[in-house]
């Protein structure tokens, strides 16, 4: 597994690298915008590092783009702890967040817990199979879904989040039970993770976003998938 570090201050960079290293992962690092994006297009990692406050452009602009490009699981690093800041690191396609200073064994949880979720989303593809919901198709195998012959472009936990609850029509899940799911019962996100998906998912497969008829809110339960 390679890991891509992307951080401005060297001791950071070498301290994380260093514990990486000794948990066997395969490290690159970058120190700005342009040095985590030339490593991206050339030698793509299995997930990112990525801290917030850069010299050249903000880490958020990076993860923006990034996410524009592909789905590399991202890991977001901050020095300010506002709630502000952690949702839009979530709402713009971060899969985790972690605030400094941090310890490297909560650091190691969170890169390991990331990565085994997305072993297990390809375990689970492999051996699906496809899910109809009048033109909606859900290609496990392909890691597809399509409208018709429009192929719809899914983020892996919003493919992960929509496959679980089309794999369950008519069934009603708590915010608690699908990030659990979802994202792994060790997983370091809040339950708002689950409505910025949802809010993603009716923007990319719904007609109408806020007149929904395949997800729909029940309030003050959760959510559920009409086929």
């Amino acid at each position: 597994m390679k890991i891509l570090v992307v951080d401005d201050e060297q001791p950071i960079v070498e301290a994380i690298s260093y514990n990486l290293k000794k948990e066997g992962y395969a490290v690159q690092v970058a120190y700005d915008a342009e040095q985590c994006l030339d490593i991206v297009r050339k030698d793509r990692p299995d997930l990112i590092l990525l801290d917030v406050m850069l010299p050249s452009a903000s880490g958020f602009d990076v993860c923006r783009l990034l996410r524009k490009q592909g789905d590399i699981p991202i890991i977001m690093l901050t020095a300010r702890a506002e709630e502000t800041d952690k949702v839009v690191g979530l709402e713009i396609g971060a899969d985790d967040y972690i605030t400094k200073p941090f310890s490297m064994r909560e650091l190691l949880a969170r890169v390991k817990s990331v990565l085994r979720r997305v072993g297990a989303a390809g375990e689970a593809v492999a051996s699906a199979e496809k899910i109809q919901s009048g033109d909606l198709t859900i290609d496990m195998a392909r890691y597809e879904v399509k409208i018709g012959d429009n192929a719809v472009a899914l983020s892996p936990k919003e493919f992960e989040l929509l496959r679980f609850l089309a794999s369950n029509p008519g069934l009603v899940f708590s915010r608690q039970i699908l990030l659990d799911r979802v994202w792994g019962a060790e997983a370091y996100v809040e339950e708002r993770t689950v409505d910025v998906h949802i809010r993603w998912l009716r923007e990319k497969i719904e007609v109408r976003p806020s007149e929904p008829v395949r997800l729909l809110t029940v309030r003050g339960v959760g959510y559920k998938f009409l086929g």
